[in-house]
């Protein structure tokens, strides 16, 4: 479940579902009001002079609207999205074949711009800057610098990890905002939005109990809702309502804190494995056979903002109330590491 519910989906069938589920513009877009605000501002104003937006820089924990932002900037441009991912751009060359592809006005998504190699990253400068892109022609003593004019274009950078970014790749954005968990209430109505696309009959505490266990997250309270929508068509009559919602998300692994099978593996093995803690990442990673990459991104900082873990220089630390929620003893040592 665990799988199915925060990582990105490799099922076809699940990522045309999500698709279709994404707001189309600014005013469709739930919560973030402040994010919001500046981006309608960017926008018409950018609209107003008839000139491409200025780069814009997205961060925040996976799932909260990042990409969807991407295709809302495009739209409102009345412009052509283009995505593509740091990891992928290994060699200069390859964002140089995209940068000269790219037609006037178009917009430029790169998720994971943190992970872009120095190489990638330094060819993005001039292209960002000037609209210029600096091509070197040979190697060795012959070799020689061409430049050439790309169309003017939007780049919208995406990151789970800002801190990695780099000084001179920030400041060539003209907006940098980060995403926020979302309240409750918002996914309450982000639930029934999407409840209203799929068809799907549910009442308002069917949508608060699946909005409860999300996570601050639209992305999981979209899948939690087609896994409460199967449930209800296969083993009750259609209809989602508390009860149903609260025996679905019992046979899909989700609690009432929303914490899943890898959540709940987490916890089991840094306070009954490891005492608690301090315990390194890799050391945690491979105790429940996870990349260390997916708990620091994905699950880490739902756990953190529950206060069940906290991050210190010598390792990972459970806190008191992960072991309330465990129901296991603190131990006998200075309990004081816990709270």
């Amino acid at each position: 479940m665990s799988e199915e519910v925060l990582a990105a989906s490799t099922d076809p069938a699940e990522r045309e579902a999500e698709v279709s589920l994404r707001p189309r513009n600014i005013d469709e877009f739930v919560g973030q009001p402040e994010l919001k605000e500046h981006l309608d501002i960017v926008l018409q104003a950018a609209r107003g002079r008839n000139e491409p937006t200025g780069h814009l820089l997205l961060s925040g924990p996976p799932g909260l609207g990042k990409t969807t932002l991407a295709h809302v900037v495009a739209r409102a441009m009345g412009a052509n999205l283009r995505q593509t991912s740091g990891p992928t751009l290994e060699r200069a060359g390859d964002l140089a074949a995209i940068l000269t592809n790219l037609e006037d006005s178009d917009v430029l998504f790169i998720d994971e711009i943190h992970r872009l190699p120095r190489a990638v990253e330094e060819v993005l400068y001039p292209a960002m800057e000037d609209f210029e892109l600096d091509l070197v022609i040979g190697k060795g003593p012959s070799a020689h610098t061409i430049r050439l004019d790309l169309p003017r274009f939007t780049l919208v950078g995406a990151t789970t990890r800002a801190g990695l970014i780099s000084g001179p790749m920030r400041s060539r954005f003209e907006l940098s905002e980060r995403l926020d968990y979302y309240p409750e209430e918002d996914l309450y109505a982000i639930v029934h939005r999407s409840a209203m696309i799929l068809a799907v009959a549910i009442d308002d505490a069917g949508a608060a109990e699946i909005a409860r266990r999300a996570r601050g997250t639209p992305r999981i309270a979209n899948r939690l809702l087609r896994r409460v929508r199967d449930y209800a068509q296969v083993r009750a009559d259609g209809f989602i309502n508390e009860g149903i919602a609260v025996k679905a998300l019992e046979v899909f692994k989700v609690d009432h804190k929303g914490l899943d099978k890898v959540d709940a593996a987490l916890l089991h093995a840094l306070v009954v494995k490891f005492g608690g803690g301090p315990v390194g990442l890799s050391t945690l990673a491979v105790a429940i056979a996870e990349e260390p990459d997916t708990l620091e991104d994905v699950y880490e900082p739902y756990l953190m903002r529950l206060g069940f873990l906290r991050r210190t220089p010598r390792g990972r630390v459970a806190t008191r109330a992960a072991f309330e929620h465990l129901g296991a003893r603190l131990p006998a040592r200075d309990s004081t590491l816990f709270d």
